[in-house]
């Protein structure tokens, strides 16, 4: 299974323990992933607090610096990613590879925004790094076992296409799974004529 394969990913952020404080924690991870994406990262955090429903002292107690926050949408992310790999282990071999791809795509969009405030010489990048390849691995190995996905392209391959196709951004949701469904097309394996 593939989540025996992913390393523990060590996120030094705490998830509140009350369900109130949690609700709200996850409220503004997903309003600074949104502001990240959207308005790069020195969106504003008055208006992340807005978004999230709560108080900027509500952000502060969760995010002391703009660092913090960053770090955890970030990392979240990869979490995010991991679970994504897990959830589409089940599915035939193509439609997992495919299905997570697709969610790669939208970590792609946040890591864009905020990669350069990130220190990527610190361990927990590094560690991301591993477990997202950990995660998205075994779906890549599983499609091309299968016959899916061609045989001469690595993961790493994969994933630097995709991350170079999302770098330059989208018009609007139909041009990035027009785009994507060409870059899965050159990946996918033929049969031979």
């Amino acid at each position: 299974m593939v989540s025996e394969a992913r390393p523990a990913l060590r996120v030094d952020v705490r998830r509140p323990q009350r369900a109130d404080a949690r609700r709200n924690f996850d409220a503004l991870l997903a309003a600074a992933r949104d502001a990240f994406s959207t308005k790069g990262t020195e969106a504003s955090l008055e208006d992340i607090a807005r978004q999230a429903g709560v108080g900027i002292g509500t952000l502060y107690r969760n995010f002391p610096t703009r660092q913090d926050l960053l770090r955890a949408v970030y990392l979240g992310e990869i979490e995010e990613l991991c679970l994504a790999a897990e959830d589409a282990a089940d599915l035939p071999p193509w439609d997992a590879l495919a299905t997570w791809v697709r969610r790669f795509v939208e970590y792609a969009a946040t890591k864009r925004a905020i990669h350069e405030s990130l220190n990527r010489e610190a361990a927990e990048f590094s560690e991301a790094r591993d477990a997202m390849y950990a995660a998205g691995t075994p779906l890549f190995e599983r499609a091309q076992e299968a016959g899916e996905a061609r045989k001469d392209v690595s993961f790493d391959d994969l994933l630097r296409m995709i991350s170079g196709l999302t770098a330059a951004g989208f018009v609007d949701d139909e041009q990035r799974e027009r785009v994507l469904r060409i870059a899965l097309d050159g990946v996918r394996a033929r049969a031979a004529e």
